[in-house]
């Protein structure tokens, strides 16, 4: 009786074949759970783009006046290329992270946060295209600032 040796004598060529099998199986499950994957963070890059503000692109650029509600402090003015402006009044030249909070036809409100400089919660509130109603308060320079004000766009910006 001849012993048999080798691939032949322990069916190799069938565990080979179970073996392709399964690897075709599992790659096809992989391929599937990344493609599943890869939609669930396209589905996520579009919610991520956030909120609009559109009530604040309704609002005319140009010279506005910030006028405090209190009477004690002073009337300030700056000039906005756009509603987004008023958004960090007290932080208008650093470069701050924005978290919406509202964004409907009537008014915004626009957490931001700014790294080293402080943080600050804005509410804009539309009356016209030419009026807004604003409260905002938060951490300027280690110190904190909490007040509202009508802002009113007065003019076309100097050139």
């Amino acid at each position: 009786m001849s012993k048999r040796t080798g691939c032949a004598s322990r069916g190799c060529k069938k565990r080979e074949m179970i073996f392709k099998g399964r690897q075709s199986g599992l790659m096809v499950r992989a391929v599937g759970s990344l493609a599943c994957l890869l939609a669930g963070f396209a589905a996520t890059a579009g919610l991520a783009e956030g909120p609009s503000l559109a009530m604040l692109d309704r609002l005319e650029p140009g010279l506005w006046a910030i006028h405090p509600r209190d009477e004690t402090g002073n009337e300030t003015r700056l000039c906005a290329g756009s509603g987004r402006r008023l958004i960090q009044i007290r932080h208008a030249a650093e470069t701050c992270r924005q978290f919406v909070i509202e964004d409907g036809p009537g008014a915004v409100t626009v957490q931001y946060t700014c790294p080293g400089k402080g943080y600050g919660r804005t509410r804009l509130r539309f009356e016209n295209a030419r009026l807004v109603q604003l409260e905002t308060q938060g951490i300027e320079n280690g110190l904190p600032f909490n007040f509202a004000a009508e802002a009113r766009r007065v003019a076309s910006c100097g050139r």
